[in-house]
């Protein structure tokens, strides 16, 4: 880890995808706002929460668009650029799609950060648009009192290669391609409890661009996708259970761990964002009499920069699995199923 000039993370009241409104005070704020309305080329809008609005452009053509931006997670410029920069491309991942060119968002205190610092926020998101073959073609910035930065992408792909939250199928396996842990490991940063293995592991899972999903769109045994980001593991799943009108069944003991998440969280490094994603829609989840406390906050821990929940047919998972691994995503794993039933989420299997 380097020793930044300033502590990023000291600017901020909440860091990476942390900083989301709660999923219920998100559902109140969009109550009631139009949804795509006689829009007939919007393929995807706000119906479903999604992870990005798709638009047709003709019988060949999709344009995916999406935004992302947050406060810092980590104190390294460099790493804050590539981390927002990495979580905000992967949106367009998550709807099948290939991220085309993007637009720099920046917010500074620029009366607390030296400008080399935010340039080398700036440059680690460059790097990580650079490494996913697209340009930084532009952005915004403002004077703000705590710092920020993200990303708004632009993707393509085929109509029929668009991969929705909302269309799971009774049946079908449920794989999530990256480990979590990643708000408990940002709040030991906080506290001082991080060392710097567990940095170097945090660094790579949030720095490795979910470009598998692009393969995603073109397989026909995947029939939904969406990232894990801020609403957690169990707040994504739902939102899968409540657009595909199904349960969504999770194995907790199955689900992947970064290596120190489980002892870290029993050592009080979780996030507010972790009790608020509960008390949001903890009434949607049935869980295990033994899902203690801590296992709670590792399923709602909010992922900034997390993996990509795939429902695909059962008969497919094995094979997906494999060529997810083989992608670079070693902690991947099939971590449960959707059943036909009301869409809730539940929690078999123990304690992750």
């Amino acid at each position: 880890m380097n020793a930044p000039a300033v502590r990023l993370t000291a600017l901020a009241h909440g860091g990476g995808c942390g900083c989301k409104l709660a999923p219920s005070v998100l559902r109140r704020l969009l109550a009631g706002q139009p949804t795509g309305g006689p829009f007939e080329r919007l393929l995807v809008g706000t119906e479903t929460g999604d992870d990005a609005a798709v638009w047709q452009v003709d019988e060949a053509t999709c344009v995916i668009a999406t935004t992302d931006f947050f406060m810092p997670m980590v104190d390294d410029p460099f790493d804050f650029g590539r981390i927002a920069a990495t979580n905000a491309i992967s949106d367009v991942y998550a709807m099948g799609g290939r991220p085309i060119m993007a637009l720099a968002i920046l917010g500074m205190p620029i009366d607390k950060i030296p400008t080399d610092m935010v340039r080398e926020i700036l440059r680690g998101g460059a790097e990580v648009c650079g490494t996913a073959g697209i340009p930084v073609a532009g952005g915004h910035s403002i004077d703000s009192p705590e710092p920020i930065y993200g990303l708004a992408v632009i993707g393509t792909c085929r109509p029929e290669e668009v991969r929705r939250n909302s269309t799971a199928r009774a049946g079908d396996a449920l794989i999530l391609t990256k480990a979590l842990g990643v708000g408990v490991y940002s709040s030991a940063i906080k506290k001082g409890k991080l060392d710097g293995e567990g940095y170097a592991e945090m660094i790579a899972t949030t720095t490795r661009l979910n470009r598998i999903g692009a393969e995603f769109g073109r397989d026909p045994d995947v029939h939904a996708v969406t990232d894990v980001t801020g609403f957690g593991l169990a707040g994504h799943g739902l939102e899968i259970a409540r657009g595909s009108g199904l349960t969504v069944v999770v194995d907790v003991a199955s689900v992947p761990l970064l290596a120190r998440a489980r002892d870290l969280a029993a050592e009080g490094c979780v996030t507010g964002a972790s009790h608020r994603n509960w008390a949001s829609y903890g009434e949607e989840i049935d869980p295990p009499a033994e899902l203690d406390d801590i296992g709670r906050h590792l399923l709602t821990d909010p992922q900034t920069s997390g993996g990509l929940l795939v429902a695909c047919a059962p008969e497919g998972a094995d094979d997906l699995l494999a060529r997810i691994r083989a992608a670079g995503f070693p902690a991947a794993a099939r971590i449960g199923r959707l059943e036909a039933g009301p869409p809730r989420l539940r929690l078999v299997g123990g304690t992750p």
